[in-house]
Formats: C-alpha cells, structure tokens, sequence
C-alpha cells in the first residue's frame, strides 16, 4: 500500500466485497504519508508513559522522526535505566503529564486505570491529549477522562519490537487510529501526525472506534492469533508424539513451518500461500481444514466474542490481575514447560538462523 493507485483499488474491492454482504464501506480511507501533516506532532511535547514493547519501538520512532519525547517511568527502575541507556530523557510519569501536550499510556492494561487515577489524571490540563495503543480502560470505561481532555488512539497491529524494527529498514506497521473525545477539534489529524512519526503512513492508517479496535483485537488475539495458533500448534505436536513420531521432526511440520507460510499469507493472502504449496498440500488445506476447525470451532468462537462485547472477559482477566495472578503464572509455567519448547530451544540452538536478526533480545527491549 505504497501508493495512491493501490489504495484506491484497496478501497474498492473492499467497498465491493462488503456491499455483497450488506455492508457499507465506500467511505473507507487508508492514509499514508502523503496525506498527513507531518509538521504537527513536532509541535507537540509528547510523554510516553512505558517503556515495554510499545514503549520501547514508539519512542524509538518518534524520537528517531524528529519529535520531542520523553519518558514517564519509576524513576530508577529497570525501565528508568533501559531507557536512559538509549538517550531517553526521562521523569517521574506525574512530571511527564505536567510537562507534555501528548501523554501517550503503554503501561500494560491491567494497571492503567490505578496509575491513571493516582498519578496521571490529577495533572491533566484542558486541552491535553489522552492517547492509547488500545481501546480496552476507555471501552470498558475502567478510565474516564475529563471533558476537556481529547482521547485519541494510535493502534499498531504488531508487536514494538516490530513496530521499531520495520521502521528501521524504512517500512511500517499498519496502525488504527480512532478518536473518542474532541474538545481541541484537531485530535483526528492529532493522532495521524502520531501515526506517520512512528512509521505508520509507510504501511497505511485506518479510522476506526475505540469499540470497534478493543473488541475485534482482543477476539484476534484469543481466536485466531495467539490463542488458536498456540493451542493448535501444541496440540498437532502433541498428537505426532503420541503416536509415535519424533518430537523434532513434529516440531518442524507444526511450527517451525508455520512461519514460513504466514509470510506468504502476509504478502498476498490465503490465495499466495496456496499458489506455493503442493497439490498435495493445498487439497489437504481445504478438505482437512475444515474438519480441524469445524462448527464447533465456529461456536467457541462466538461464545468467546460474547464474553468479550460483554465485558466478561474484561472484569475476568483485571480480577486475575488484581488477585496475585496464580492462574495465570501457573499457566505461563506449565506452557513454558512443555515438550515443544524445550526441543524448539535446543533445535533453534542448533541452526545457523536460530539467533540471526532477532527482533527481541530481552536484556535491552
């Protein structure tokens, strides 16, 4: 999506697709750079409280795109000392919203709204800009912002360490925008400016709600992405081993695999990576598939989205969070103990391309 003559044809197989099924998308715009004032954002002081994924790969853009950014951090904590190790300057996060226009939170979901109440919102000013990388304490109304405050989201859908690394070789990562409060009347050209600062309007931005991004993410990430990924790469692992077959050779066909064929789907859809693999392969795909991930499948998935337009999940996952987390650790050792991670260490270990490029290393981002 470099340039006009893709997005116009984007925009109209879209509207076409759609209107077959009754929906209207004529008026879907995707920006890019070219559309965007890109003089804006370095107007604005921006203050980006965390240091994590997002953190880390937005504020390495935006510093790098020529805007001025600081940390809002615990001072002398493990972040404090990362991100002074970059360049950052930073403060004290009730420091940091005293001093921005933009105070961008990527703290992680579970306790924004408690250092939002203690620490942010008391310094807010009239006229601020409240931004998000997701919609999740203001759909779910765990944060409520003052009236004179304008709330925007900057979403990009991809990890921060990806956000920084594509960024880095002059690509992007598509991003959603979306704009909940307007009191200034420029937030929308606000947060595309944001957008194109951390690398956005290379890759393309579209509009949405803050509804629309919480819900149809968090489903993303427990359906298909990360939850249904994880749960069928493990499983087809587990019943290769069971009967019988070696663990690294399992570990091969059921996921090392894997990421070689989303590339392609990456690049050109389902229709490319089909295009590449066998007969076999792709005859295997469309009448196996199906029985793998059948109307059962299709039922757990709308139970699943359920609980997510309730709020069901939401209260779930912020109580765990709030109650010592011993389901969730219990669950992250018995994942990390699996068979699959121990032959996926040692056979990474082993190869030539088990360390190349990594786009995480864990004692600096």
């Amino acid at each position: 999506m470099n340039s006009p003559q893709i997005k116009c044809c984007f925009t109209h197989i879209c509207a076409k697709i759609n209107k077959e099924k009754g929906q209207d998308m004529s008026n879907l715009h995707i920006y890019l750079d070219k559309d965007i004032n890109k003089d804006l954002i370095k107007t604005k002081k921006i203050a980006v409280i965390g240091f994590g994924s997002q953190g880390y790969g937005q504020s390495m853009n935006l510093k790098d795109s020529g805007c001025d950014v600081v940390l809002g951090l615990r001072l002398g904590g493990k972040s404090d000392v990362k991100a002074k190790d970059y360049g950052f300057k930073t403060m004290s996060i009730e420091d940091a919203v005293k001093w921005a226009d933009i105070v961008q939170i990527l703290i992680p979901d579970e306790i924004q709204a408690k250092v939002y109440e203690e620490q942010i919102k008391p310094y807010l000013k009239k006229g601020q800009y409240l931004m998000f990388s997701h919609g999740f304490n203001i759909h779910y109304k765990k944060i409520v912002a003052p009236n004179d405050v304008n709330v925007i989201m900057v979403a990009p859908k991809g990890p921060g360490h990806t956000v920084r690394s594509e960024y880095q070789i002059g690509r992007g990562v598509p991003s959603l925008i979306a704009v909940y409060q307007n009191p200034s009347k420029d937030a929308k050209e606000v947060a595309l400016s944001y957008a194109w600062a951390i690398g956005a309007g290379r890759a393309g931005i579209i509009e949405t709600t803050f509804k629309e991004e919480t819900e149809t993410d968090l489903f993303g990430e427990q359906a298909v992405i990360c939850g249904g990924v994880s749960a069928l790469i493990k499983t087809g692992f587990e019943v290769l081993v069971d009967a019988g077959y070696s663990p690294y050779m399992a570990y091969f066909e059921v996921l090392h695999e894997m990421k070689l064929l989303v590339d392609l789907i990456n690049q050109g859809g389902l229709a490319d990576m089909r295009y590449s693999i066998s007969n076999t392969a792709e005859y295997g795909d469309m009448t196996r598939g199906p029985k793998v991930i059948g109307e059962q499948s299709r039922q757990a998935m709308k139970d699943l989205l359920k609980d997510i337009q309730s709020g069901s999940f939401a209260d779930e996952f912020l109580d765990e969070m709030k109650s010592g987390c011993n389901k969730f650790n219990e669950l992250r050792k018995e994942n990390a103990d699996h068979l699959i991670e121990k032959v996926g260490k040692e056979i990474r270990s082993s190869f030539v391309w088990g360390n190349d490029n990594k786009i995480i290393d864990r004692n600096r981002n």
